[in-house]
C-alpha cells in the first residue's frame, strides 16, 4: 500500500510517521503533487498556526491539490481545522472541505482556572460513527492539544466534551479528520490509524 504524509510547514510529521512504522507501514513524506495524487492513502497532519500554514499551502498549490484528492485522506489536529471553512485563529479562510467553522475555546465565567486553554491531555471520545471507529472505541481516551475546535454538525463522527461538546472527528466523502492525535494516543490511536488504512 502506498501511503503518503503531506510535507508542509507544520510540525508533527515525524511522530505520525513513527506511529505508522510501529504498525509495519512505510509511508513517504513528500510535497510532490504527483506522488500525493497517486497515493492509496494520504495523511495531512499538523501542529501550528492556521493563517501562516494556509498561506504556505496556497503558495505551493497544496490547497488546490488537497481538495481535489479522491482517495481516503486523514487530517490530524491542525489538519482537521484547515479542512474546515474558516478559523477564528487570525480570521483565516481554510480549505472548505467541511462546512464547520473553527472557534477558540472560551472558558465559562468563573471556571477559567478549571478549564485551561489549550485543551491538553487525555479525554474520552463518544457518539462514534463511520468506519474510522469500531464499537469498542466508544468512550476510550485519546490525546488532545488544541486551543480551537470545530463545531458539531452533520459531518461529526465523534464528539468530546471540554468546556462544551465539539467535533473530535469529522467525515465527508473521502475526507476524514481527527482533532486528537492518534499517533500519540497509544493502542487506541494505533487502532484508529489501522482502521483508516483499511478504508
Amino acid at each position: 500500500m502506498n501511503i503518503v504524509i503531506i510535507k508542509y510547514n507544520a510540525g508533527n510529521i515525524e511522530s505520525v510517521n513513527n506511529a505508522l512504522n510501529r504498525l509495519g507501514v512505510n509511508a513517504e513524506i513528500t510535497a510532490d503533487h504527483e506522488k500525493i495524487r497517486n497515493a492509496d492513502k494520504v495523511i495531512f497532519p499538523g501542529v501550528g498556526e492556521a493563517s501562516t500554514t494556509m498561506a504556505y499551502l496556497r503558495e505551493n498549490k497544496l490547497d488546490e491539490l488537497i481538495v481535489s484528492l479522491k482517495q481516503p485522506v486523514l487530517g490530524i489536529c491542525l489538519g482537521l481545522q484547515l479542512m474546515c471553512s474558516h478559523s477564528e485563529e487570525n480570521d483565516t479562510e481554510c480549505l472548505g472541505i467541511f462546512d464547520e467553522r473553527v472557534k477558540r475555546f472560551i472558558p465559562k465565567p468563573g471556571e477559567e482556572y478549571i478549564t485551561k486553554v489549550p485543551h491538553m491531555g487525555w479525554n474520552a471520545i463518544k457518539d462514534l460513527k463511520s468506519d474510522l471507529f469500531t464499537s469498542e472505541l466508544e468512550n476510550e481516551y485519546v490525546y488532545f492539544v488544541h486551543s480551537y475546535y470545530a463545531e458539531k454538525s452533520e459531518h461529526t463522527i465523534a464528539t468530546c466534551d471540554y468546556i462544551l461538546p465539539f467535533s473530535a472527528a469529522l467525515h465527508r466523502d473521502n475526507f476524514y479528520a481527527t482533532q486528537f492525535h492518534p499517533e500519540k494516543s497509544g493502542t487506541i490511536g494505533a487502532k484508529i490509524l489501522e482502521n483508516f488504512l483499511k478504508l
